[in-house]
């Protein structure tokens, strides 16, 4: 029992500031300076810390946490060189880390909390944190605060455990008190803890409460609001070589060598996310370790009898979220994975989001997992997008906007309304994936006959009624917290997001948006047209509609640039065969790469080798390093197929290449 402990700092560990000054951060590591929050303002912090700074992919290959750890924070790059050296973090003796807001924003994986955690920190500081990564912290055991907390510890106060349980709901609560997801459920098995019902009264509910109170576990009522904390079945999820030998390591750790999962056909694994990291040449020292990862899901999936999507003679099925929304997300399914991205299931009428390592291997042992109702935030898309706009650029809009006032942090977005019913189910799926990068906790789309359709005829087995009979809509009158935004999208212009310059305090971030006619001329050496945000079926088509302009005109793609395309699926590639493409893309100049990720996470071709390259992007993500060591744009897919063309940054517009 760990209700009555108390926190105080050790006055032999320290306290580092992550500051917008990288030589303060040097100073701190090397103990020639000692900081405490008399000298620090949280305009002086680091904001936007992403998963990738706290740990790259490289750095992943070790699955082992205490390995982990030596590399902590070895993505924060100041003059081409790591600000923080292997070791630094757990040599410094430090206790608490401290940084500004939204902590933890981007990919979902669990490496990033762990590397603080297993170098000694046992507290986090922000002023806002990412969610999946704030959950992350919750599920290891590692406590959070804010900068007034931090302020009482620092000056010697002794602060009892519900210091830190403040805001939170039951079931967290006794997470954070139980010192982690694992120790929680042992004594939620053992009937250490009860919950008690919410006792929600009959009310309307939006598509997220919807959806989870249909997943109630008995004796907790019909309704939902947000902030309940409920026990909840989940319908499936996926983990990919990335991050499935955790899983089977943790499971192995808390449950046996001969555990067994809950409901094994509900779940799946994916090799997808390093299929092309052998011919990456600075993962070359790491090639051992992945195969280690690859063969570690192997044993996980013949162990388990889970979904096998392992890649056959070195070919990907595609990328999981593209391959799990074709053949198994259905409507109001709860689906939770190992990756941010888990949230483009969400266009298939289904509540998606990403959860770390350990919440996965709880729930996929046990069939249910304990959560905290979120809030919701809705947009109603409204007329019809003009000619050469794409939901890409639609989702860079709210970017620029909601998610950057934070009205969308840790909120689900919903989407609907009658533009969106007018795109198409992968425009729909665009929106959904990129819930992520607006620090929301997941997304949820409304479903009609036409997303339906597209699920049937992937799908021999489920019958056109059956899917539309699980379509969960919002009841009206429904409460969103975030409130109900409408957005016609008529006046939406081509986007991209800007690199910005962490070495100059300004975070690299899809939510730096601005309109193409604004960027100035930027020349490029680099484009790419893939990811699970843009390597759709619909995807292939806007590139395709450029090149075959352009193929029309004499043109191809520049001889400055190096155009990458690469496809989301095995449906995806044979698409663009049946349709011709393919042909298309070799007259004019366009490299062909089978799917699976790649140069989204810096795993395959299409990253950048050096910091003068600059790309334009189709991907989710444009945090530094992440792509490569570049200046990365993301844009939409005829942005991105008409800049390869031009050899500079350009909106598409029809004809443009005539005369």
């Amino acid at each position: 029992m760990s209700e009555g402990r108390s926190i105080k700092l050790d006055p032999s560990k320290r306290v580092l500031f992550l500051t917008k000054d990288p030589e303060q951060i040097r100073q701190q590591l090397s103990g020639e300076l000692t900081l405490t929050m008399k000298d620090v303002t949280v305009d002086d912090l680091l904001d936007n810390i992403n998963t990738d700074a706290m740990t790259p992919a490289w750095v992943c290959f070790d699955w082992d946490p205490e390995k982990i750890a030596r590399n902590a924070y070895a993505g924060l790059i100041v003059d081409g060189e790591r600000l923080i050296a292997q070791d630094a973090v757990a040599n410094g003796g430090f206790e608490v880390i401290v940084s500004g807001y939204q902590k933890g924003v981007g990919s979902s994986r669990e490496t990033a909390a762990q590397c603080e955690a297993y170098s000694g920190v046992r507290i986090a500081v922000a002023a806002s944190f990412a969610p999946i990564h704030a959950r992350n912290n919750i599920n290891i055991g590692q406590l959070m605060c804010d900068h007034a907390t931090l302020g009482r510890l620092m000056a010697g106060e002794e602060l009892a455990i519900s210091e830190f349980t403040q805001g939170h709901d039951a079931i967290t609560t006794h997470i954070i008190e139980s010192g982690g997801l694992f120790k929680f459920c042992e004594r939620l098995d053992k009937g250490e803890i009860s919950l008690k019902s919410p006792g929600t009264e009959p009310r309307p509910m939006n598509m997220t409460e919807k959806i989870l109170a249909n997943k109630l576990l008995p004796g907790q009522g019909k309704y939902l609001k947000a902030g309940d904390a409920v026990m909840v079945n989940v319908d499936g999820g996926y983990s990919h070589e990335f991050t499935t030998a955790q899983v089977h390591h943790f499971l192995r750790t808390e449950y046996g060598d001969d555990y067994k999962i809950k409901d094994p056909s509900s779940f799946a694994v994916f090799e997808d996310h390093l299929i092309y990291a052998d011919g990456v040449a600075k993962f070359a020292p790491f090639v051992d370790k992945i195969e280690v990862l690859r063969e570690m899901q192997r044993e996980f999936q013949a162990h388990t009898g889970v979904r096998n999507y392992n890649a056959v003679d070195k070919i990907s099925p595609g990328i999981c979220h593209q391959v799990a929304r074709e053949q198994f997300i259905e409507p109001g399914d709860f689906i939770q994975a190992t990756d941010s991205h888990t949230c483009m299931g969400g266009a298939n009428g289904a509540l998606a989001w990403g959860v770390g390592a350990t919440e996965y291997a709880a729930l996929a042992y046990w069939g249910v997992t304990p959560l905290n109702v979120p809030e919701s935030i809705r947009f109603e898309l409204q007329g019809t997008m003009r000619a050469g706009v794409t939901a890409k650029d639609v989702i860079l809009h709210i970017l620029n906007t909601y998610a950057k006032r934070e009205e969308t942090l840790d909120r689900v977005m919903e989407f609907g309304g009658e533009g969106l019913l007018g795109m198409s189910p992968d425009e729909r799926a665009t929106l959904a994936n990129m819930a992520t990068e607006c620090t929301a906790r997941g997304a949820v789309v409304e479903c009609d006959d036409v997303m339906v359709q597209w699920m049937a005829d992937r799908r021999p087995d489920a019958s056109f009624d059956a899917l539309k009979a699980k379509i969960v809509t919002p009841d009206e009158g429904a409460h969103h917290a975030g409130g109900i935004h409408t957005i016609d999208l008529a006046t939406i212009a081509p986007m991209v997001a800007t690199p910005g310059d962490p070495e100059k305090g300004e975070a690299s971030d899809p939510k730096n948006g601005a309109n193409i006619d604004e960027i100035g001329e930027v020349k490029i050496d680099i484009a790419y047209g893939g990811s699970c945000t843009a390597g759709k079926c619909d995807d292939i088509d806007f590139y395709a509609q450029v090149m075959t302009e352009a193929d029309k005109a004499g043109r191809k793609v520049a001889d400055s640039v190096n155009f990458y395309l690469q496809f989301g699926s095995k449906e995806v590639a044979e698409y663009a065969k049946d349709k011709g493409y393919l042909e298309i893309f070799e007259r004019t100049g366009v490299h062909i790469i089978s799917p699976g990720c790649g140069a989204c996470i810096g795993c395959g071709p299409g990253v950048s080798i050096n910091s003068k390259q600059v790309s334009v992007s189709a991907i989710n993500r444009n945090y530094k390093g992440r792509s490569g060591p570049g200046n990365l744009y993301l844009a939409s897919p005829l942005t991105v197929a008409a800049s390869a063309v031009a050899g500079k940054i350009v909106e598409y517009r029809a004809g443009m290449f005539a005369g």
